[in-house]
C-alpha cells in the first residue's frame, strides 16, 4: 500500500475494521455478539435510555435486530466482560483486566486521596459489608445515605454518600461490577468475580498497558491520526506518542497521509480496504465508529455533536440524534424516542444531508427504522414535523 491514501480508502478502511462491510447475518447468536465485543475491543455504557441504552446498540447496528436477552442478563458471565474505564463506562472483555490495574493502583487512587481521608471509616465499612453480605447495589446497603448534599465532606458532591463510596472503590479496584440490575452496578469483590489468573496475573506498566490499548485501538478503528488512536482508551496523546512510535518500529502501524487531514495518520498492518461498502445502520452517538468526533468529520465530512446537554431551544437537530450510515457515508440524522407505554418508536425530528436524494435515503431509513421497532418490541413507527427529511420518510413508511 502507498504512504498516502483517499479520504474514500480511509472511510473503506474504518468501515471494514469496524464491522459494517460485513452482510448481517440470518440469525444472530451468541458467537456473532461476542465477534463484535473483540472486533471493537470495548463497548461503551451510558445510562441515557430515550431510545435504547447504549450498550445494545453497536450489535443491531452490526447484526441487526438480535434477541437483546443475550446481553440482558449474565452478559458479564456469558461473554466473559467486565465493566471498568476504558473508552469512558465500558464493558471490556476480561482478558484485558491486567491492563487496568496501573489506572485502579495509582492515577485514580491519588485523585481520591482527599475524599479517602475525610471519609475512610465510611469508606472502610461499605467493603466490608460487600465483603459480609456478597455482590451489592446501592438500593441494598444498610446505610447509603440521603442523596441531599449531607455527607461528611465536600467529596460526597451532593450524592449518596453510599453511591460515592462504592464508585471509588470501583475505580481503585477494591470492587468490581459483575452485572447490573435495572442498569444499576452489581458491586462484589474482585476475587468473587475476576479469574484468579488474571487478578493475580504479573503486573502490566502503565507503558506495556498503553502499548496494548493502542494496538486494539488501531485494529478497531483501522486507520486513525495519534489522537484518534489514544482517544479510544482515554490515553494522553504525550503519552501514546511513544508507544506508537514502538509500534511502528515493530511494523504493527505504518505511519502514512490520508487525503484532507492535517496530521499523519496510523495504518494497521491487517487494515484491509475492501470494494465499494454497502452498509446501512443506524448509529448510537456512543457508537465507536464515531467516538472521536473530529475524526467523524474528517471521514465522512459530517459534523456530529450530542445535544443532550444543549437547553431545548438551542438545539439544531434534537435530544437524542442518531446519524444513518447508508452505503459509505452518512446521510441522514434522526431524532429517535422510544415511547414503550404507546408501542411506538418515534422519530421526533429527520434531517438529511447535502447532495443527498430524500426519497433514495427515506426508504432505505424506513426499511431500518421498521427494523429497530421490531427489534425493540415496538408496534408502529411514528414521524414528527421537525427536519426536511420528514415528509418524505413519512411518505416510505406508509
Amino acid at each position: 500500500m502507498a504512504n498516502s491514501i483517499s479520504t474514500t480508502e480511509a472511510r473503506r478502511i474504518a468501515l471494514t475494521a469496524q464491522g459494517f462491510a460485513e452482510s448481517r447475518p440470518a440469525r444472530v447468536d451468541d458467537a456473532d455478539l461476542r465477534g463484535v465485543i473483540d472486533r471493537l475491543g470495548l463497548i461503551q455504557l451510558d445510562s441515557v435510555n430515550v431510545a435504547v441504552r447504549a450498550h445494545y446498540m453497536p450489535f443491531f447496528s452490526r447484526l441487526g435486530a438480535y434477541p437483546m436477552k443475550l446481553l440482558d442478563d449474565g452478559c458479564h458471565r456469558r461473554f466473559d466482560l467486565f465493566e471498568y474505564w476504558g473508552h469512558v463506562a465500558s464493558l471490556i472483555p476480561i482478558e484485558q483486566y491486567p491492563l487496568f490495574r496501573h489506572r485502579m493502583e495509582d492515577g485514580i487512587r491519588r485523585r481520591s486521596r482527599t475524599l479517602r481521608s475525610a471519609d475512610a471509616e465510611y469508606l472502610d465499612s461499605i467493603l466490608d459489608e460487600v465483603r459480609r453480605r456478597g455482590p451489592l447495589t446501592i438500593a441494598d446497603l444498610e446505610e447509603p445515605g440521603r442523596r441531599d448534599g449531607s455527607g461528611s465532606s465536600p467529596g460526597w458532591w451532593n450524592r449518596a454518600p453510599g453511591k460515592v463510596a462504592l464508585e471509588y472503590h470501583f475505580a481503585t479496584g477494591d470492587l468490581t461490577s459483575r452485572d447490573r440490575r435495572n442498569f444499576s452496578r452489581v458491586y462484589d469483590l474482585p476475587e468473587r468475580a475476576i479469574p484468579a489468573e488474571l487478578l493475580n496475573a504479573e503486573p502490566v506498566t502503565r507503558e506495556d498497558a498503553h502499548r496494548e490499548f493502542l494496538r486494539i485501538a488501531a485494529r478497531a478503528l483501522g486507520v486513525g491520526t495519534e489522537s484518534d488512536l489514544a482517544d479510544y482508551y482515554r490515553i494522553r496523546p504525550r503519552e501514546a506518542r511513544p508507544r506508537l512510535a514502538e509500534l511502528v518500529e515493530s511494523g504493527e502501524l505504518r505511519e502514512i497521509d490520508v487525503e484532507g487531514w492535517s496530521q499523519p495518520a496510523y495504518l494497521h498492518s491487517e487494515a484491509a480496504i475492501n470494494g465499494k461498502v454497502e452498509a446501512r445502520a443506524l448509529l448510537s452517538p456512543f457508537d465507536s465508529l464515531i467516538w472521536e468526533r473530529d475524526r467523524t468529520e474528517r471521514l465522512f465530512n459530517f459534523h456530529y455533536r450530542i445535544e443532550i446537554y444543549v437547553p431545548e431551544r438551542k438545539r439544531q437537530y434534537g435530544y437524542y440524534v442518531m446519524p444513518f450510515l447508508l452505503g459509505e457515508d452518512l446521510v441522514a440524522r434522526v431524532d429517535l424516542k422510544a415511547e414503550r407505554d404507546r408501542g411506538t418508536l418515534r422519530v421526533r425530528g429527520a434531517f438529511i444531508e447535502d447532495g443527498q436524494v430524500p426519497a433514495q435515503v427515506a426508504a432505505e431509513l424506513a426499511g431500518e427504522l421498521k427494523l429497530m421497532a421490531e427489534w425493540l418490541g415496538l408496534a408502529r413507527v411514528r414521524v414528527g414535523r421537525r427536519g426536511d427529511l420528514c415528509s418524505a420518510l413519512r411518505e416510505a413508511l406508509r
